[in-house]
């Protein structure tokens, strides 16, 4: 559209024009006189044939709850029409209606969750730590890669260098406690490193800074073969508290009635042996998978055995073999850490900082 014919258009009715927006002119002329005197400046009459010949855009201004009201009223028509063409009988879709669905989307747009369900979710946040029976101690990785004495490098682990932290969490990954590792701790207890190393003293004084109320529950600990020995378990056990881990080799006491792990290596896959000790009421289980698993434990037992699927290679199909109940419950509650730093990578703070301490929080 010319700006002749926007011109021409806007003769009657001018009072919702806000501006018109004009083209550069053609160049190629010479020469052009406009129709009005020279002295004047500012007026239509002003114009030259090259500006009235260029391309033109008017801007209007229209009422907006007409505007709304039009549009969700053609989007109420063209969905029902849809779901006819569909096959679905008995939409009853109004302008309200599609005024929710469009406020979802944008409210979708820059409040991100990790799943459509925690749209409609209306439970808050814990305020406080609910206690659980079972809880996982592990420790966790936090990406650092500027200089700091704390900062470790774990071979083989997915964040490779960072800080090293001792987590207390349970199954559903809520943190319960934690400690970050500074080599030599001035708040370490002395006593309890002797007593089960400088791995496992933290758990012990995490579970001194457990609330008195709920300190005296009979919780049920898992960690892995990091901290697991028989006088942490010991230990706990005489606080009341049942504890699972998975044990190396050198821990066990050498007058265990085991079979050892050069002989059962050798045996069928499913294969177990268990030694019980009485007089500290630990349960030492061996079982062979893929490799030889050893648990220690003071609150769960073989039985009862059940079935796991393995893909066997020399059958190469999928086979039954026989599961102690204990390798079970340590498989099923011993994920709380990870669980956690799954949870974290979904609500990562985009916030950037050079300190030292700020990818602690974020």
């Amino acid at each position: 559209m010319t700006l002749q014919e926007v011109l021409s258009a806007l003769e009657d009715d001018q009072d919702d024009v806000l501006g018109i927006y004009i083209e550069p002119p053609e160049s190629n002329v010479l020469s052009d006189e406009d129709s009005a005197e020279e002295d004047g400046g500012g007026f239509i009459d002003n114009l030259s044939g090259r500006q009235l010949r260029a391309g033109a855009e008017i801007l209007v201004s229209t009422q907006r709850g007409e505007c709304e009201s039009d549009g969700l009223e053609t989007s109420d028509k063209r969905s029902k029409d849809y779901a006819a063409l569909q096959n679905f009988r008995n939409l009853n879709i109004t302008a309200a209606e599609m005024k929710v669905f469009l406020g979802i989307l944008i409210l979708s747009g820059y409040n991100n969750v990790p799943s459509k369900r925690d749209y409609w979710d209306s439970s808050g946040d814990l305020p406080m730590f609910r206690p659980e029976e079972h809880l996982d101690f592990d420790e966790c990785m936090i990406e650092y890669f500027g200089r700091h004495p704390c900062k470790q490098f774990l071979r083989g682990k997915p964040i490779r260098f960072g800080y090293k932290v001792w987590s207390l969490n349970t199954t559903a990954g809520y943190l319960v406690n934690f400690d970050v590792y500074q080599g030599r701790n001035p708040a370490s207890n002395s006593e309890y490193e002797k007593m089960v190393g400088k791995c496992a003293a933290p758990l012990l004084q995490m579970l001194d800074e457990i609330p008195q109320e709920k300190k005296n529950l009979a919780y049920k600990l898992y960690f892995d073969n990091l901290f697991t020995g028989f006088e942490l378990l010991k230990e706990l056990r005489s606080r009341g508290y049942g504890a699972t881990g998975t044990i190396r080799e050198n821990r066990i006491p050498k007058d265990c009635p085991i079979m050892p792990s050069k002989e059962i290596r050798n045996k069928q896959r499913g294969f177990y042996d268990k030694c019980l000790s009485e007089e500290d009421s630990i349960l030492l289980v061996k079982w062979v998978d893929n490799s030889t698993v050893r648990v220690a434990t003071t609150c769960h037992s073989i039985q009862p055995v059940a079935p796991v699927w393995r893909f066997s290679r020399a059958e190469m199909r999928n086979v039954r073999i026989p599961r102690p109940s204990v390798i079970s419950e340590y498989n099923r509650y011993m994920g709380g850490t990870d669980r956690m730093d799954e949870n974290v990578s979904y609500y990562r703070i985009g916030i950037r900082g050079k300190k030292w301490w700020w990818c602690i929080f974020t």
